[in-house]
């Protein structure tokens, strides 16, 4: 990038000089003319003023010395200047009798050679100064680099001078008294018309300005360009489209569990959260991190640097897909980091007995290599606007979205109560143990209560014996009735903790749940028997033109699966909400709906990972 800035630079300061120096070349001031040239100190002052500007430069010019006139002038400047004093052909033209000789003509032609190939010498290595020079700043520097590109343009246009009269025939002396008059302001450069060209420049000054522009298009374009193929790869890395990267923002419009009574909550956060499901790429697995002996935390980073593309909220998850025999498995997992930390993202994963996806993370995955995500995705979030406080109920690894709102909570120093339940087997099963503890110490309205189902005797830590009960939670929790409650966990702890709740009278309403299961492994249904597949559905795909036979305890899922039908899916047990599909005709049942909203049941859609045909169905998928 600096590259292209110092060449647009130079080029440009180029363009700016010979537009700057060119009128002056065409014609010299005679103020200025009498500064180059002062007077001949062994001329008559009474003497004409033209016979005494004429031999002042052929008197200095022609000997090539360092005497009076105008040689004497530009020889004692140059020297100012610290370059060698370089003659023009010009004066030394003035005392060529009108018909010269062959070889006095040769001796001509190689002088004009010789100023030519000096002047682009001199032109060339001014160029390359100012280029120096301007990535210097060097002020002084770049001045006498351009007045090296002068002299060398007047050699130059001297020498192309005397080679083109030679070509044409002219006499070199008249082409010398044109100079002359030109430069004394005698008469104009053509008699009674005007200067060549618009502003008095000649085609050279056009084709060096417009050569230089070209160069700076070139440069500009070509910078663009590599700036276009940066980001798109960049894009690539990450996984998102080409030059699509997703930017933080101030404000955000959450789309968060209200009741029928209640308007979104406009929330005030650092960074806008990304549509669900609207990014899919690969991240780099940075850190591994031992949390218990079943449980590893994946700490998660753009494989391009910088910051995560994409943005999340509290308590939101990710499908990550695996391939451990060739085959694609997704399974979705809490992100337990805070929105607040922009550089990398962790999930938490306990090795399940029979988890396709936790066995192969757990044990084949290290850190260093890239892992499939899609998402993020879920709604079962805290932002600190719902409620003025909050009450926190997790079960094992459920506490992974309950973690993340309490990190999140506490980086932005949340003023509200936060009443947080942890249950748990035993003390080395807890999760974020230490971290929780120093929280706790660090935040007084953090409230904590730990369950151990096996409590170590002689433990320094005080934790709550056996199971979460409604004496616990009425008896640390004042007005429970009028709290947010947020639970995480297995099914049979969820279906506990909501019938105590409705026993202390929270209403439904202020309740949110989030299911955690072992992913069990994609079922493959056997053979139907004979006498089942009377019995059976049939399931048509619209979309896919395909068709499946359906047994009563197989979903649309697993048929779909069946015939080669892809509908996309993650948790498998009703909780994401990633296998939404439209019925379009037919009856089906389903155990658990808790990703459908009210919207989604009234427009046909099911859950595909739960919905069990009870006749002939057809699905848009």
């Amino acid at each position: 990038m600096k590259s292209f800035r110092a060449a647009f630079s130079v080029s440009l300061s180029a363009a700016i000089f010979i537009c700057a120096a060119s009128p002056a070349l065409a014609q010299t001031a005679p103020d200025e003319h009498q500064q180059h040239h002062p007077p001949d100190a062994n001329t008559n002052s009474n003497s004409n003023s033209n016979s005494n500007a004429s031999g002042g430069m052929t008197g200095g010019m022609s000997n090539g010395g360092t005497g009076n006139g105008m040689s004497g002038g530009m020889s004692e400047m140059m020297k100012q200047m610290g370059a060698p004093p370089k003659k023009e052909l010009y004066p030394s033209l003035i005392e060529l009798p009108p018909d010269l000789p062959p070889e006095k003509l040769d001796e001509i032609r190689k002088l004009a050679d010789a100023r030519v190939t000096e002047g682009n010498a001199l032109i060339s290595s001014g160029f390359a100064e100012l280029e120096g020079a301007n990535q210097r700043q060097d002020l002084a520097a770049m001045r006498e680099a351009s007045e090296e590109v002068r002299r060398g343009q007047i050699l130059l246009e001297s020498g192309l001078a005397a080679q083109k009269a030679l070509a044409e025939n002219q006499n070199p002396r008249d082409v010398s008294f044109r100079w002359i008059k030109q430069n004394m302001n005698l008469a104009p450069a053509v008699e009674g018309g005007r200067p060549h060209g618009f502003f008095g420049l000649s085609w050279f000054h056009y084709i060096s300005m417009l050569t230089l522009a070209a160069f700076s298009v070139a440069m500009i374009w070509m910078y663009f360009r590599k700036m276009k193929r940066a980001g798109a790869l960049v894009a690539r890395l990450a996984g998102g489209a080409d030059g699509d990267i997703p930017l933080p923002a101030v404000s955000m419009l959450a789309s968060l569990p209200q009741s029928s009574n209640t308007e979104p909550v406009a929330v005030n956060l650092d960074i806008a959260p990304s549509k669900s499901n609207s990014w899919s790429g690969t991240l780099l697995v940075a850190k591994i991190f031992d949390e218990t002996p079943k449980v590893k935390t994946f700490r998660l980073t753009n494989p391009a640097g910088g910051k995560l593309p994409f943005n999340y909220l509290p308590g939101q998850f990710v499908t990550v897909t695996v391939v451990p025999n060739g085959v694609p498995v997704k399974r979705s997992y809490t992100i337990a980091s805070s929105p607040t930390t922009r550089d990398y993202c962790e999930i938490t994963v306990k090795h399940e007995e029979h988890g396709t996806v936790s066995h192969y993370l757990n044990n084949q995955v290290h850190e260093g290599e890239l892992l499939q995500l899609t998402g993020p995705s879920g709604k079962f979030t805290f932002t600190e606007q719902e409620a003025d406080s909050v009450v926190l109920i997790a079960g094992g690894v459920g506490v992974t979205p309950l973690m993340s709102v309490v990190r999140f909570l506490t980086d932005r120093s949340w003023k509200g109560e936060i009443y947080f339940f942890f249950a748990c087997w035993s003390e080395k099963d807890i999760i974020f143990r230490e971290e929780i503890e120093y929280l706790q110490k660090r935040y007084p309205n953090l409230r904590v209560w730990i369950i151990l189902e096996q409590p170590p005797e002689d433990s320094e830590n005080a934790y709550l014996a056996g199971r979460i009960t409604k004496e616990i939670i009425a008896e640390r929790v004042p007005e429970i009735s009028s709290r947010r409650v947020h639970i995480c966990g297995p099914v049979p702890m969820i279906d506990a903790v909501k019938q105590m709740l409705d026993e202390l009278e929270v209403p439904k309403e202020n309740v949110r749940t989030e299911i955690f299961t072992a992913n069990p492994p994609a079922p493959k249904a056997a053979p139907l028997a004979p006498e089942e597949a009377g019995n059976a559905a049939v399931a048509r795909f619209a979309r896919s033109k395909k068709t499946a036979v359906m047994p009563p305890d197989k979903t649309i899922l697993e048929a779909s699966e069946d015939v080669g039908v892809n509908i996309d899916y993650s948790c498998r047990v009703g909780t994401c909400g990633i296998c939404k599909t439209q019925l379009l005709s037919g009856k089906v049942t389903m155990e658990i709906e808790e990703a459908l909203t009210d919207e989604d049941k009234a427009n046909n859609i099911i859950l595909a990972c739960q919905a069990k045909a009870t006749e002939d169905v057809a699905v848009d998928a």
